[in-house]
């Protein structure tokens, strides 16, 4: 047998796991980009991480390693958690450009109204059409949306006119596309580089959630934040996931509480928290003088046409990938559909 570096990593885990359950005891490394005290790890890893240990009796241990700790970048998170350098990931889909294309519909610009509904959209989705291929190779725990996403820069942009020579940092290949058609300069990178590259002139702005903004301080970097009312202008994806080889080796009582705490139900959890943490940063923006520009109905459809080419051009660009592109699309928007019945 040939062993590769994944499947020998793999032997390993589930060796090591097979012993600890005999006693029935497992230890987990949770692995991922952002700061401890960020929004999401602390909101949403720590609660799922809490509440599998709490379920587990103690038989789960979660050791939690934020800020890339146990080393690498954050667009290798995925293949870290397929070779085994850790258990489970939290990573935004988009660091892998084109790795995950089904996804990719969840990226388009207003397609989403609510974190929550987009996120169990997400997940059904998933379960449809991308478990036996985008996710294949390990085992997905959650996947969701961020909230609105808004355009924070050095310089006001309210009409898709301002774009223009501005050099802003967008965190998807979808995104990039979209506001490169727009006009803007679009810089691929990381959240975590998002502060330097403002301090330094490398960005003008950058297009993030409220959510994070306090951990990456970025209302101290920039004057201007601009606001799309109703469907977001875009969302981001994240995928949560373990290795599956872990998974496996797991006795069948300790995997059924893994599969309790994750799946739909945490994947729209994950989306409403998420959302729900825009408002502290928007709050401090506000308190430091800043100006939010919240864009009225007019100025929002304005940006809509000027974005319908992305959404046609992925279509068609899933389609000639092989991929049912308009299914993907129409199943996507009806299931958003389906699940934003309170809003």
């Amino acid at each position: 047998m040939t062993f590769t570096r994944r499947t020998l990593l793999g032997a390993l885990a589930a060796a090591c796991l097979s012993t600890s359950a005999a006693a029935q005891e497992v230890t987990l490394r949770l692995h991922q980009f952002l700061p401890a005290q960020a929004n999401v790890p602390a909101h949403i890893l720590d609660v799922w991480a809490d509440n599998v240990e709490a379920d587990s009796n103690g038989r789960i241990k979660i050791d939690r390693f934020p800020s890339m700790q146990l080393g690498g970048t954050p667009p290798q998170l995925i293949d870290q958690a397929i070779d085994g350098v850790a258990d489970i990931v939290w990573t935004v889909a988009g660091y892998t450009p084109g790795r995950f294309p089904q996804l990719e519909v969840f990226e388009l610009p207003f397609i989403s109204p609510d974190a929550e509904a987009t996120s169990r959209a997400f997940w059904k989705l998933a379960e449809a059409r991308m478990m036996d291929t985008d996710f294949a190779d390990f085992k997905p725990l959650g996947l969701w949306v961020h909230g609105p996403g808004v355009i924070h820069t050095n310089r006001p942009i309210t009409d898709v006119a301002d774009l223009r020579g501005l050099k802003l940092r967008a965190p998807s290949r979808t995104t990039t596309t979209m506001f490169t058609e727009l006009g803007a300069t679009s810089v691929g990178m990381p959240v975590p580089a998002v502060p330097e590259s403002l301090s330094r002139g490398v960005i003008d702005g950058a297009v993030i959630p409220w959510e994070v903004v306090p951990a990456l301080k970025v209302q101290e970097l920039v004057s201007y934040h601009t606001e799309f009312p109703g469907d977001a202008l875009y969302t981001l994806a994240f995928i949560m996931a373990m290795n599956q080889d872990v998974y496996d080796a797991l006795p069948a009582d300790l995997q059924a509480v893994i599969d309790a705490n994750s799946g739909l139900e945490f994947s729209a959890f994950a989306g409403r928290t998420q959302q729900n943490d825009d408002a502290p940063g928007r709050a401090l923006a506000e308190e430091l003088g800043n100006t939010i520009i919240t864009l009225d109905a007019a100025q929002v459809a304005a940006w809509r046409e000027a974005s319908q080419p992305t959404i046609d051009n992925w279509i068609a660009e899933a389609t000639a990938a092989g991929l049912d592109g308009q299914g993907i699309y129409d199943d996507a928007v009806a299931l958003i559909a389906e699940h934003n019945t309170g809003n």
